[in-house]
């Protein structure tokens, strides 16, 4: 018997959850060592008085150590209201309790990438997860060709259910707040890198970032399955809430996974590909995955702050040189995610699109 009629017959889940050999979690609940990513205290800059130079240049270097280390580090003490956090989890939790005919109301689709999905793939292999995924700024035109000039601009456009009657207003001001975070965060890394602190913002003037209600349900075979497969995001900076559950990993540098312990209205900072190419490889983006337990569900909400469609993304012209030569040629983001959203809805047997692709050898 093949591994789809065993899986079906003896657990009684779909096969297309179950991860390879080599990719399975083999534990039933995430563990959490002693070895946590970097914490990082903001409260130096929530006070009403600018933080004096040698504050300011400690919590730079600190972020520079994290993302040249780990790719990832927990945020306390940021400015985002406990309420926005506490909300945003209860709102998405009355969501994802309703029918599934409820909430397929607002599904997603090729052509609307908005709304709600139950059968996203990571790597080719279905996630134990349902998401809600919305626009910051209500919807995002992205090009139908980035190879000719043409009229015709899809535009993906928030769909709000009617139920919880709640949720959107939780979505919209929980946007607003964690947004204004993470160009602060967007400013304190170019800062780490030596640039000017306002270096990126002209690279989101018309952002395609995205918002995600995500919901792991208990499984059935948490060492089987993954809730999302092992990835690295693809844009410049991602800012997670997560509850107390626990179910994040990210992947060190020795290849060892490491749980990353929740600390209440804390966020997981991670920097992304784009990050990684525009550093020159000096900040990495750490590949990451969710694990599943058989006992609780488990909430999360992350931002992915994404630049505009037409940005193209290579290694900063101040950060390479002669002994440092640019390790990637440019390429255009929106066409690369473009090209990457295809495997979400499909297996399509073979890698998406990774940065990996515009190595310079």
């Amino acid at each position: 018997m093949g591994i789809e009629g065993e899986s079906q017959a003896r657990i009684g889940i779909d096969a297309a959850f179950i991860q390879s050999l080599e990719h399975r979690p083999n534990s039933k609940y995430c563990d959490f060592t002693n070895d946590q990513i970097p914490l990082i205290d903001l409260s130096p800059l929530n006070s009403t008085t600018p933080p004096h130079p040698s504050t300011l240049d400690s919590l730079v270097a600190q972020i520079h150590a994290a993302c040249r280390d780990w790719g990832f580090f927990q945020l306390i003490n940021h400015g985002v209201s406990p309420h926005l956090l506490h909300t945003i989890q209860s709102e998405a939790a009355n969501f994802f309790s309703l029918p599934l005919q409820e909430k397929t109301k607002v599904r997603r689709d090729l052509d609307n990438k908005m709304g709600y999905y139950d059968t996203e793939l990571t790597k080719n292999v279905r996630d134990w997860k349902e998401v809600f995924d919305f626009s910051r700024r209500g919807a995002i035109c992205v090009p139908a060709s980035f190879q000719h000039e043409s009229d015709e601009n899809p535009t993906m456009i928030n769909q709000w259910p009617h139920n919880p009657p709640g949720l959107r207003e939780a979505c919209e001001k929980y946007a607003e707040a964690v947004e204004k975070l993470a160009f602060r965060l967007l400013e304190l890394i170019a800062q780490s890198l030596g640039l000017p602190a306002d270096y990126f913002n002209s690279k989101f003037e018309e952002q395609t970032s995205v918002v995600r209600l995500n919901h792991y349900s208990p499984c059935p075979v948490p060492e089987l399955a993954l809730g999302v497969g092992r990835h690295k995001d693809p844009g410049a900076l991602t800012v997670l809430a997560q509850d107390h559950v626990g179910g994040l990993q990210v992947k060190r540098k020795d290849g060892e996974w490491i749980g990353v312990k929740p600390i209440p209205d804390s966020f997981v900072i991670n920097v992304g590909d784009c990050m990684q190419v525009w550093s020159n490889d000096k900040y990495k983006s750490a590949e990451h995955r969710v694990v599943v337990n058989d006992k609780k569900e488990r909430f999360s909400v992350p931002l992915f702050l994404n630049p505009s469609h037409y940005v193209m993304v290579g290694p900063v012209p101040d950060l390479v040189n002669e002994k440092n030569p640019p390790r990637y040629r440019e390429y255009c983001w929106g066409e690369f995610v473009k090209s990457r959203r295809h495997s979400n809805f499909k297996n399509l047997g073979t890698e998406n699109l990774q940065i990996h692709h515009f190595n310079i050898s």
